[in-house]
């Protein structure tokens, strides 16, 4: 655990909001044992067993737009990347944010969790139903918080709570949309454990249903550079 190395990560990260390697910081920074916990409960099931055994990689299906493209309409894959070329990103962004954040050497099945989490992340986003947008990340954070245990993903879930709810208008209701993403994370499947990589050509619909999805997310989207969020402010 490093609090102080998480402290200046996350004073630099709401200094600017879009600085994705200060997120990478940050979880690294109170990692603490989340990994370890994560992987103790992969290996009590079946299907988690079977993940850490294959530690298969998304990258190359996410990275594929035109394969992603030719799945249905409904699908998955075709919510994924309506959501990433609606936000002008793409999968290997994240990778690149994370490698250079990344301090330690560790054993190949926790950096298997660790890559699987940051590569599902926009999956993630596609199933909730959140924007890219600060409200948004704010909210799966919040969601992502009770998925993983991981302090640093509650850090600044918490303080993006604070923050936004002081500079937007507080008829958007951004605190009870963040709030509502841990809400809804205690009442869905454990999303660490879903087999994305063989689930990208299902049905959106059908996919939600399984995962206890019961509805999207609905706010009115807050961009970074309509509102300022710095700590010092």
């Amino acid at each position: 655990m490093q609090p102080l190395r998480a402290a200046h990560a996350l004073r630099e990260l709401f200094a600017n909001p879009d600085d994705t390697q200060q997120v990478f910081e940050i979880i690294d920074a109170m990692q603490g044992p989340a990994l370890v916990r994560m992987r103790e409960r992969l290996q009590q099931t079946a299907q988690g067993r079977r993940l850490l055994a294959e530690q298969p990689s998304l990258i190359p299906l996410l990275s594929d737009r035109e394969g992603l493209r030719a799945l249905p309409k409904v699908s998955l894959g075709r919510e994924y990347l309506g959501f990433v070329e609606a936000e002008g990103i793409s999968a290997d962004g994240l990778v690149d944010a994370s490698e250079i954040s990344r301090q330690r050497n560790e054993a190949a099945e926790l950096r298997w969790i660790r890559n699987w989490l940051r590569d599902s992340h926009d999956v993630w986003h596609a199933v909730l139903g959140y924007k890219g947008d600060l409200i948004g990340e704010a909210a799966l954070l919040a969601f992502s918080h009770h998925q993983t245990r991981n302090i640093g993903v509650g850090m600044i879930a918490t303080m993006a709570w604070f923050k936004i709810g002081r500079v937007t208008d507080r008829d958007l209701g951004a605190r009870n949309v963040i709030v509502n993403g841990r809400r809804r994370s205690k009442q869905s499947s454990w999303f660490l454990e879903v087999p994305w990589h063989q689930w990208l050509a299902r049905p959106i619909d059908e996919v939600r249903r399984d995962l206890g999805v019961d509805r999207l997310a609905q706010y009115q989207p807050v961009r970074s550079h309509e509102v300022s969020v710095s700590l010092v402010a």
